[in-house]
């Protein structure tokens, strides 16, 4: 009868063994690695962060030196997300920009400057706020848009401004996001549109092709 019994006994005893095994070799990887966490959420990164994507502004001192209003003309590639403030065929200025989305894209063409506004602010586009200056509504355009009871229109500061059309479209400083993202005008480092402004006057040519 003892031997009918050592079979099973076996089998129990292998089961044992087997299972220990399993057990260490589990304890083992949980203390290699240690429980799953779940991934930290990323950080929403400030608009300001994108202008790293593009190159900074370039400036050939030699050529500024000889700039002046009277002789510089620009060069704006929407495809490049470049503007050029050049002397004859030499580049002053290679700098970054932000032209027109999808829907609002920047006019095409040769153009002069028709004014010069170093703190200029859109007549169209800005924020809704109320007596105090806190911004009630943000993004909006005072075309579509109705402002809420108590609240009056301020317009997006658009600094530097050269205007380049009757209906509002120029250079200014403005977020570079690394892609064409404005209502159309063409938006320049803060540099960049310091630069060009000085270097500028109305009537200076400007192209804007590629």
């Amino acid at each position: 009868m003892a031997a009918n019994l050592m079979p099973g006994r076996f089998r129990v005893f292998v089961l044992v063994v087997v299972l220990t095994g399993l057990a260490s070799s589990i304890s083992a990887q949980f203390r290699l690695f240690g429980p799953r966490k779940a991934a930290a959420p990323q950080p929403i990164r400030q608009a300001s962060a994108y202008i790293s994507r593009q190159e900074p502004l370039k400036v050939n001192q030699a050529v500024l030196k000889q700039a002046t209003p009277d002789n510089t003309h620009i060069v704006v590639s929407p495809s490049k997300q470049r503007a050029y403030l050049m002397v004859g065929d030499d580049i002053v200025a290679d700098g970054p920009i932000s032209s027109g989305r999808r829907g609002h894209e920047s006019p095409k063409g040769h153009f002069t400057v028709m004014e010069k506004d170093p703190n200029h602010h859109s007549s169209l586009y800005g924020d809704f706020v109320d007596s105090s200056g806190r911004v009630v509504r943000a993004g909006v355009s005072a075309r579509i848009d109705s402002a809420p009871s108590g609240t009056h229109f301020a317009g997006a500061p658009m600094k530097w401004f050269l205007r380049l059309t009757g209906e509002g479209v120029g250079m200014h400083v403005g977020i570079l996001p690394g892609y064409p993202a404005s209502h159309g005008c063409i938006r320049e480092s803060v540099d960049g549109a310091k630069l060009f402004y000085d270097n500028t006057k109305v009537g200076t040519p400007v192209f804007v092709a590629d």
